[in-house]
């Protein structure tokens, strides 16, 4: 057997006769060889290849160019129904209400900047009178009130950020600062809401007419029906000019986000009075501001040293303790005040032309003449009714009212009323907070309690604005 075993002739087995594989892999690799060695087919292609990227990179962009001007022109403006969810999940159209395009970019929208018991009541009155005007009045307070105590500087971001919903007419925003398990938000339970011309007027109310000017009786407005948030929104985006009023702002510089923003077209009415009236006014109306006083006070930096407020030898009573929270929190409105004085003497590019300065003064003094000049700054028209109803409001018999209560009253008296009521060292205390504002604003210093009293001597200088 070894020897036949021997004497057969050696047979060699090729590495691709045994591995099909192998053999795949050999063809490949001769094929590829041919190519590389003709590079005429390497050159085609390549082109081929840059043609089919080219073609494919001009086609996405050309879908993506249709379906940006699909989005911006021809995509129908969603109504502010965004409702607050119960979940922690958003479903398709939740994302989408969130990317949606701005829907107050062609509105005419304002903020009046003031602080408590500087006629702002009154001042609001005469944009919430005015037929093509979405008025709202305080909205920032359920933000305090919801917060509370947290302190007035401490509050600001918060009240801006509602303030950007509100102008896009998303008042949905006024949910999160609902009482935990309450019942939803409607249009009777937004702050001031008896008194607001939209609220109580025809479509959301039988009982008056947006067009007739003439004061809301709180009373009549009770009855009406509350509406839902939803239906006040699409009220909302009727209107061409957004007007919100409040006091809860204390530097216009915390504005600044929204008047950078080239979606919202925001200009800013800065309502002023003198630093002493305000005081006294708020030394008056002290027991509706205990809360409001205690918030401010507490931003209040306590490093800064204090003159004496009253007397030495005074005797102390509960009335003190009141008097000097309203007049304590001056200094902070007074700091703010004249943050916001300083940029509009020196204003960046996000607010010229966007700024306006009015006294309150001046107001009562000329109401026709200095409605029609806010009422230009706004883009809004005046009317003989309009007219008629601010020279009325200014020019009544009484020289006083309860306080957050807008009627016709003397004006001019109320005033420079401060000037018989107010102690010289509580003048001298609201001066000393707020020396720089009243040397900006025009408000000249007293020397004597007797120079206070002289009511034949104007206290007015012009304004440096």
């Amino acid at each position: 057997m070894r020897g036949k075993q021997y004497n057969q002739p050696l047979k060699l087995t090729a590495p691709w006769e045994k591995d099909a594989g192998f053999g795949r892999k050999l063809r490949t690799y001769r094929n590829h060889t041919k190519i590389i060695a003709q590079p005429g087919i390497v050159m085609k292609v390549l082109r081929r290849k840059r043609i089919v990227l080219v073609m494919a990179y001009f086609l996405l962009l050309v879908l993506t160019m249709l379906n940006l001007a699909n989005y911006k022109w021809t995509k129908e403006p969603q109504q502010c129904n965004h409702q607050m969810r119960s979940t922690t999940h958003q479903s398709r159209s939740d994302i989408r209400f969130l990317y949606r395009p701005s829907l107050a970019k062609k509105r005419q929208l304002i903020y009046v900047l003031t602080t408590w018991r500087s006629g702002s009541s009154f001042f609001g009155e005469l944009f919430n009178q005015n037929a093509d005007v979405f008025f709202l009045y305080e909205p920032m307070w359920h933000i305090w009130q919801k917060l509370y105590p947290g302190d007035a500087v401490s509050l600001q971001g918060a009240a801006r950020d509602m303030l950007s919903s509100l102008y896009r007419c998303e008042l949905s925003v006024f949910q999160l600062y609902n009482s935990p398990g309450g019942k939803n938000f409607t249009s009777l339970g937004l702050f001031g809401a008896t008194l607001n011309k939209v609220v109580c007027s025809y479509p959301l109310c039988s009982a008056y007419r947006k067009e007739v000017v003439g004061m809301v009786d709180d009373k009549v407005c009770k009855k009406c029906p509350p509406q839902s948030l939803r239906l006040l929104e699409e009220e909302c985006l009727k209107y061409n000019t957004i007007v919100i009023k409040g006091v809860r702002i204390l530097d216009l510089n915390v504005l600044a986000p929204l008047m950078e923003d080239p979606s919202l077209d925001l200009k800013v009415i800065h309502l002023v009075r003198d630093p002493r009236a305000v005081a006294n006014s708020r030394i008056k109306s002290r027991h509706g501001l205990i809360r409001e006083n205690l918030q401010v006070v507490r931003s209040r930096d306590p490093k800064l040293r204090r003159i004496p407020f009253v007397d030495p030898g005074h005797k102390a009573n509960k009335k003190d303790g009141s008097d000097y929270h309203s007049i304590g929190a001056m200094e902070v409105i007074c700091d703010r005040t004249s943050r916001t004085l300083r940029t509009a003497l020196n204003p960046p590019g996000w607010l010229k032309g966007k700024y306006m300065a009015v006294r309150y003064e001046d107001l009562v003094e000329n109401p026709v003449k200095t409605l029609r000049t806010v009422y230009h700054f706004a883009n809004l028209t005046t009317n003989h009714d309009i007219e008629s109803f601010a020279l009325n409001m200014t020019s009544g018999s009484s020289s006083s009212s309860k306080p957050f209560i807008v009627s016709s009253r003397n004006a001019t008296q109320a005033a420079s009323a401060w000037r018989t009521v107010l102690s010289i060292q509580q003048i001298k205390q609201v001066e000393d907070y707020c020396h720089h504002a009243m040397s900006v604003l025009g408000y000249e210093r007293v020397r004597t309690a007797g120079e206070a009293k002289d009511l034949s001597k104007s206290l007015l200088r012009r304004s440096k604005l």
